[in-house]
């Protein structure tokens, strides 16, 4: 980290700002805005968002003079705005990707065919993403990422997120010679399948947030998510379908999280999973096979072994979605980013209540699905459906159960979104 203050620090002396444009101006993006404003060396030069004034808010609130805002409604325009060194919103997202001084475009939707849109036209243009959208990562992150190789760019998840700090803590413990036997992340709120934007708006709308966002954090799906979105990064897989969940303190992570036979409620090692009682944080479970090491893990108060829990209190979100960029565009190197050209867990759809022949669905977060999380392996073999291809055109073609795991051939998908062409090409 000193390595990259230091380049961002001779950016900022040499005026050579990295430009970045970010899509979506909600809790997140007015967040990251007002972030990058106090980072040295960077600069929030284009904001996108289906409402103007949400993207204005973004500036302002970050201390942005309105009079250094202009309100773009072409390329030409962006461009020209930039090049006088304004501070630009538009609402047209398509040129999010392509003005001329862009380095690297952040997707902060949390749309799936929305980010996979925002991250292929971004690689088309030869502009680094970053992804505060691991909805659109977890179906279509691997095809992404091997176009993005290609494209000689950065397709990068966040840090900040979930995924993103549970990387930095695998990282950290495997580059130290600990062997990781265990991944996770703390779940926020009561596990609720029945959780609409309905029954959430209330509280949604005190913390400022979309009433299907906050039902996605309720019923699971988001959670779902982001196992799915470590799962994929590390190779490590879900023990059980839906993952355990259960409730514990930090102290006794590892004796939770260890194999059956040692007390646990592990069927295998190389899992990954949630808890709640934990959260903000995210943990990683290590253990050595030199008994030195374990004496001084005790020395040092790490607990009795023979696991131990390596646990970091808070993720910050979009709030440390600089250092991604950051890294993206002066090392060229990612934060978080798919293992293979496929993924390891899949989030699949479950059907939230009965659904009718012909009845359309709508997604994540809102009245008639939710996900949860498999191996791709499994998912494949049963024929379920990734969540992130379930939008309002998708329409049921038999009548299905609440709870019930929702297959290909239960529905007729969209076909039209970036996302399923994407998916199809990923899965040949």
């Amino acid at each position: 980290m000193f390595g990259l203050n230091n380049k961002l620090r001779e950016l900022h002396e040499k005026n050579k700002p990295i430009r970045v444009a970010l899509v979506g101006a909600g809790l997140m993006g007015k967040g990251l805005v007002s972030q990058m404003m106090l980072v040295k060396g960077m600069k929030p030069s284009l904001v996108v968002s289906h409402k103007i004034e949400d993207a204005l808010q973004a500036y302002t609130l970050a201390g942005i003079s309105k009079d250094d805002i202009k309100i773009a409604k072409t390329l030409e325009e962006i461009n020209v705005a930039m090049e006088n060194n304004k501070f630009v919103v538009t609402d047209v997202t398509e040129y999010a990707t392509k003005p001329n001084l862009v380095d690297v475009v952040v997707d902060a939707t949390g749309v799936p065919d929305a980010g996979a849109s925002i991250a292929f036209d971004a690689i088309l243009n030869k502009k680094h993403i970053v992804m505060l959208n691991v909805e659109a990562d977890v179906v279509v992150g691997p095809i992404l990422n091997k176009l993005a190789k290609s494209a000689g760019v950065v397709y990068s998840g966040s840090a900040g997120d979930e995924p993103g700090a549970v990387q930095e803590i695998v990282d950290f413990a495997e580059a130290t010679g600990f062997e990781v036997l265990a991944i996770g992340k703390g779940k926020n709120n009561p596990l609720d399948y029945d959780a609409t934007p309905e029954s959430v708006r209330e509280q949604a709308l005190k913390s400022q947030l979309k009433p299907l966002r906050l039902a996605s954090f309720i019923d699971g799906t988001n959670t779902m998510v982001e196992m799915a979105a470590m799962a994929n990064a590390t190779g490590f897989v879900p023990d059980v379908r839906g993952g355990h969940g259960p409730t514990t303190d930090v102290k006794n992570l590892p004796k939770i999280y260890s194999l059956k036979e040692e007390g646990g409620i592990l069927n295998k090692y190389k899992v990954v999973d949630y808890a709640h009682g934990v959260a903000p944080g995210v943990f990683a479970i290590v253990t050595s096979s030199l008994p030195q090491v374990h004496h001084e893990m005790k020395f040092l108060k790490m607990g009795d072994g023979p696991n131990y829990v390596l646990y970091r209190p808070y993720h910050l979100t979009s709030l440390e979605t600089p250092i991604s960029i950051a890294r993206a565009h002066i090392y060229n190197e990612p934060t978080i980013v798919p293992l293979y050209d496929k993924p390891v867990a899949e989030v699949i759809t479950v059907a939230k209540k009965d659904l009718k022949k012909g009845q359309r669905l709508d997604g994540a977060g809102e009245y008639t699905v939710y996900g949860s999380i498999e191996t791709y392996e499994k998912a494949k073999e049963e024929n379920l459906l990734p969540i992130g291809l379930v939008n309002e055109n998708t329409i049921v073609t038999r009548d299905i159960k609440k709870g019930e795991y929702i297959t290909y051939d239960m529905v007729e998908l969209d076909k039209s979104t970036m996302i399923y062409k994407l998916r199809q090409l990923q899965d040949q």
